[in-house]
């Protein structure tokens, strides 16, 4: 087929322009992405060849081959992986997927180092070459096509890319880097061998390079006609844990995960009895851009017998741990696992379990070290690091996973009424140890911000008492709260129900406020009267001490928050109109005339006050700012 020019989608010129232009100082990643490219593709060629062995095609062992040549200025990866067809080559190399691509630009900070480090994390590495290389050509054949349809692609990276159909005999890829003016510094085996050791050490193909040797008469390094390997080419999660060392944990993460930063914990093992596999799973320091992304496919990379079988096996691990990385190899699934076989197997089952209790414990030894007066600031820090990063998933799994439902629960941090910092570094077992001796039940209150929580009427009665109570701002609060209905013994509490019961904490004051309540019987039924449209109910509260009046939502209704939570998510959900209680020593309530002709305007802006201290919206913000206008003039005379 003739040579056909194509332009490049939208987003790739984009990105064209932002790796040759604003990344330079971080030119070395280009074989990092390119070699994991490569990795990719006999990944794929492996699984692919278990249902199809021809596709080797006499040529069983994979590898990956990275050159130079000095006098035409190029730098060459070359691997025999699954290779590529046309169409291939013009889908791949001149798009990218749509997941992503608006991700990926709204991550850009402008700082290079990490710009440059979200480059693997989106799927855009190839293009990662233009730093280095003002032409590209890659010429490729997709393992079972006939020589004549290999396929050879090339770009100068300025807006489009030629596509023509060749002869080539050899399946896979190969990448030809045309050097810009001023990187003959790559034009060295000892500079490609750097930075395939610093990146890509633990890939876990052999990365082949021409070996070379001290020429005495001509002072210079040689060529041989020979092949050395310069990575270890062997699995990590293979070798024993006393042969590797921290620093070769942390690079097969960064190489696993795209991510230029340590992860935060790991954990390495071999699990035997009734299913037999490795596990290598790390907690990252930073949540992936797509944590919240319903089409995210989180999960482990799956290997049976060593061999690759998928990406993002997500039956591996439940989906509220979907933020951990690793691999998991088995020794007991068949071959040709698929996702649909992963669903019904019962070894898979015992995996998911086990993955899930060896996470947790890794999340238990970070917790525990931040009480440890022996640890260093550093542990200590690194729960609070993962907590800010992935609390609000950790909260998820109290619905999703019954069976480990206490140890999360350990697990979870709070903000309280027990400091003003406003960091969710409370546990409740901590909460628990404070609790008053006569107190019997654990407090929460649930709002928007942590402003609007700490400032809610709801805690003043309990800022009277001295009762700590959680301030609990996460979305996914009230959701996880109908599943945490208690600890330790303890039964979790609204403050903001109107079946409020602070128990013995209350018993002295009970007589004077049933007598107050008998008194102001009256001016209670005249006000459920005026807001029979707005109140489900009226009465006197004894949980106030400042405010004039707040809303609480009956037994069984669902709170006033999450009403306006499912609205703002786009969610139909049942009104339940709130009640209404009223403060009778606020001078407000005591000024409340029942035969005055404002008694009605009085009653509906207690309500509405107390509506909008709770972080809701009126209904009729015009008739509120009117009567309030109105009120304010008649007393002013």
């Amino acid at each position: 087929m003739a040579q056909e020019t194509m332009s490049f989608q939208a987003e790739v010129k984009q990105l064209l322009h932002l790796m040759i232009h604003s990344l330079y100082s971080n030119k070395e990643i280009f074989l990092r992405e390119l070699v994991s490219n490569a990795s990719d593709a006999a990944d794929k060629l492996r699984f692919e060849a278990i249902a199809n062995s021809a596709l080797y095609e006499n040529d069983p062992n994979l590898r990956i081959r990275v050159a130079f040549d000095k006098a035409a200025r190029t730098v060459t990866i070359d691997d025999n992986g699954i290779g590529m067809s046309r169409d291939e080559a013009v889908s791949h190399l001149g798009t990218i997927a749509k997941s992503g691509t608006k991700e990926f630009f709204g991550k850009l900070s402008g700082d290079q180092q990490k710009d440059a480090a979200l480059i693997g994390q989106f799927g855009v590495g190839f293009y990662s070459g233009f730093i280095v290389a003002d032409r590209i050509t890659v010429e490729s054949r997709r393992a079972g096509l006939p020589a004549s349809e290999g396929v050879r692609w090339e770009s100068a990276g300025e807006g489009d890319f030629s596509v023509e159909t060749i002869e080539r005999a050899q399946r896979g890829t190969t990448i030809t880097l045309h050097l810009r003016e001023g990187e003959d510094d790559l034009l060295s085996a000892w500079k490609l061998k750097t930075i395939i050791q610093k990146y890509s050490d633990h890939v876990a193909l052999p990365i082949l390079m021409q070996k070379e040797e001290w020429d005495q008469e001509k002072g210079e390094m040689v060529a041989k006609d020979e092949d050395e390997t310069v990575n270890q080419a062997s699995a990590l999660w293979t070798r024993s844990k006393n042969e590797i060392t921290d620093e070769q944990y942390q690079q097969f993460y960064q190489h696993l995960a795209h991510d230029s930063q340590d992860p935060l914990a790991w954990t390495h093992n071999r699990v035997e009895g009734r299913s037999e596999y490795t596990q290598l799973l790390y907690v990252p320091a930073h949540a992936p851009f797509d944590l919240w992304n319903r089409d995210h496919r989180g999960g482990l990379k799956l290997y049976v017998k060593r061999v690759f079988i998928m990406d993002d096996a997500e039956q591996l691990l439940p989906s509220y741990l979907r933020f951990v990385k690793g691999v998991v190899d088995s020794s007991d699934l068949p071959l040709n696992v698929s996702r649909e076989i992963l669903q019904e197997s019962r070894d898979v089952r015992a995996i998911r379990d086990g993955v899930t209790k060896r996470v947790l414990s890794v999340l238990e030894e970070l917790a525990n070290a931040q009480g440890d007066a022996e640890a260093t600031d550093e542990a200590k820090a690194k729960y609070a690091t993962f907590w800010t990063e992935f609390g609000q998933v950790l909260k998820e799994g109290i619905g999703e996973d019954h069976a480990n439902r206490d140890r999360i629960a350990k697990l979870l941090r709070f903000a309280s009424t027990h400091n003003d910092s406003g960091e969710q570094n409370v546990s409740l077992a901590d909460y628990v140890a404070r609790m008053k001796p006569e107190q019997t039940k654990i407090y929460y209150v649930t709002a928007d911000t942590w402003q609007a929580a700490k400032n809610s009427p709801h805690l003043e009665v309990f800022r009277k008492k001295g009762v700590e109570v959680l301030l609990l701002t996460d979305r996914v609060d009230e959701w996880m709260l109908s599943f945490l209905t208690e600890f330790d013994g303890k039964p979790l509490a609204s403050v903001a129900r109107g079946d409020l019961d602070l128990g013995a904490l209350d018993d002295a004051e009970k007589e004077q406020q049933e007598k107050v309540n008998e008194e102001l019987k009256p001016l209670v039924e005249r006000m459920k009267g005026a807001l029979k449209d707005k109140a489900k109910d009226v009465r006197l509260t004894f949980r106030l001490t400042d405010s004039p009046s707040c809303l609480v939502a009956d037994d069984g209704d669902m709170s006033g928050y999450l009403q306006r939570m499912l609205k703002a998510a786009g969610q139909q959900a049942p009104t339940f109109q709130p009640i209404l209680e009223v403060n009778p020593e606020h001078p407000l309530v005591k000024a409340l005339n029942t035969d005055s002709a404002e008694f009605s305007d009085w009653c509906h802006l207690l309500f509405d006050q107390a509506l909008l201290a709770e972080g809701g919206s009126l209904e009729d913000p015009a008739s509120f700012v009117k009567r309030t206008n109105a009120l304010l003039l008649a007393k002013a005379g």
